[in-house]
């Protein structure tokens, strides 16, 4: 019986991959508990204190503006500073800044604007805590392992955030408003300490030869700027994450509006793109061994441009989360490729800060594409938004064809 828990944690996290590694996963999966259930109370919370498409697709814009204020000077100061230390510090400011919402919504003195401030300071939380903690894993793991751990994160992170949590968070946010919010600092907190036990050599990170801050973020761009397949993988990312953005800003409305789909149902749109992804991450593996990453980027993102043509046009919840299937399954490889591409290419010194102009364009595209989702639906209907993304996902794919090649020859260099 003692080697059934040996096999599990063995499939989970091999040993190989270290006790430091399991310890990260560890936190990151008790982080993603907590932050899945907000993923669905979230919106919902802002469903319920107004039902303008802008209003609420400005609470998307409030989580996302941080990363393009802050992205490149998080990964300096991750690039500087102990990594592992500022990760427990960020998520102690996340939980008592969710424990703070909570106060709001027991005392009935929640609004939006109440909300929005939350989502931005939450936000700008984990613009440094994101710039620190995805620079953990090569530090933790050899070269070659880097696909193998990075999709058994990826793995915790749909279990948890996305299939599992969703679900729990829309039925706290029916019993009781505060308590998926709550939930979520507790997440935090304990994440916190789970994060603290990583046992790694970390060496000093201080600027050199009196260089300013303002100076290694420079650095970082010219980096990436002079990297060509770095560089077109930030713009590719940049591109279709503003039609993506512009669809999922309003996805909350378009599930109760188009689909006639509850609260609850909303979560399960959330469990569909994780059952999918869950499919996805089970065959990497096999995924990355048989085809080219050059091959499966082109074929993901065809998968992209047909999701948001679907939901355009269907109103059945059946198909819709089936497609949703399909779509997660695209999301969750493409992802994994992408961030061993950049983990294999990027120098360690340089991580925080190429990984903080990456995730500038990631949330860029999600800035853009968010006001624009939420004023087409206002004006021409809830269904505008997936049209606009279907359409200019299209000639995307047409126009960066060739380039995946030359994206995924980041990986040898």
């Amino acid at each position: 019986m003692r080697l059934l828990p040996t096999r599990i944690t063995e499939t989970l996290a091999p040993t190989r991959l270290g006790p430091g590694f399991r310890w990260l996963l560890a936190a990151t999966t008790v982080n993603n508990i907590g932050d899945g259930i907000g993923l669905a109370a979230g919106p919902l919370l802002v469903a319920s204190l107004t039902r303008d498409p802008f209003l609420v697709s400005l609470a998307l814009l409030s989580g996302y503006l941080p990363f393009i204020l802050f992205g490149i000077l998080g990964g300096a100061v991750a690039d500087r500073l102990n990594r592992k230390r500022m990760v427990v510090m960020v998520d102690l400011v996340r939980a008592l800044v969710l424990a703070l919402l909570v106060a709001t919504i027991v005392t009935e003195t929640v609004s939006i604007a109440i909300v929005l401030a939350a989502l931005f300071a939450l936000g700008t939380a984990e613009v440094f805590a994101d710039s620190a903690s995805s620079t953990l894993i090569p530090s933790l793991v050899a070269r070659e392992d880097l696909g193998v751990a990075n999709a058994r994160m990826n793995g915790a992170f749909l279990l948890t955030n996305q299939l599992v949590a969703p679900p729990i968070g829309a039925f706290l946010f029916a019993a009781g408003m505060a308590l998926p919010f709550a939930t979520n600092a507790a997440g935090f907190a304990l994440g916190a300490v789970l994060i603290s036990r990583i046992g790694m050599s970390q060496r000093a990170r201080t600027a050199r030869d009196g260089s300013s801050i303002l100076a290694e973020m420079v650095d970082g761009v010219r980096w990436l700027i002079a990297h060509p397949p770095m560089r077109t993988l930030t713009l590719t990312i940049l591109a279709f994450n503003v039609t993506y953005g512009a669809a999922w800003a309003v996805l909350v409305l378009y599930a109760g509006d188009r689909l006639g789909m509850n609260e609850v149902g909303f979560g399960l749109m959330t469990t569909a793109i994780a059952v999918g992804g869950i499919v996805g991450i089970a065959a990497y593996d096999r995924l990355e061994r048989r085809f080219s990453f050059g091959s499966i980027m082109r074929v993901g993102l065809t998968i992209e441009t047909c999701t948001h043509l679907v939901l355009a046009v269907t109103t059945s919840p059946i198909i819709a989360l089936a497609t949703l299937v399909v779509f997660g399954a695209h999301a969750f490889v493409w992802g994994t490729i992408s961030t061993v591409i950049r983990q294999r290419a990027v120098p360690d010194e340089l991580l925080g800060r190429v990984g903080g102009v990456y995730r500038m364009a990631i949330i860029g595209g999600l800035v853009v594409g968010a006001p624009i989702g939420g004023l087409l639906a206002q004006r021409f209907g809830i269904t505008a938004p997936f049209w606009f993304a279907s359409i200019g996902s299209a000639l995307l794919v047409v126009m960066l064809w060739r380039e995946f090649d030359h994206i995924a020859h980041a990986s040898a260099t």
